[in-house]
């Protein structure tokens, strides 16, 4: 497994990390926590696939990644109101 292979492999541990918090009630889905964790498996996922191509799975990071953004802006917005 070469470098780019790892760094997928961790943010693949950071977002079944996050979805385990969220099935054992430890986090709740609007948490930063959870969140953080989302955002950074997406990224580390998106790093490992500019090098191991997939159409596929880069673009449902992408999308990951924008949701995720979206509801942090979403949980600040509503905690400033």
């Amino acid at each position: 497994m070469d470098i780019f292979q790892w760094i997928g492999f961790v943010g693949m541990i950071f977002i079944v990390y996050a979805y385990f918090l969220l099935q054992t009630q430890k986090a709740k889905s609007d948490s930063l926590k959870f969140q953080i964790y989302n955002l950074i498996g997406a990224i580390l996922l998106v790093i490992s696939l500019l090098v191991h191509f997939n159409l596929g799975s880069f673009m449902i990071e992408i999308f990951w990644i924008i949701i995720t953004l979206y509801g942090i802006y979403k949980n600040k917005k509503e905690a400033q109101d």
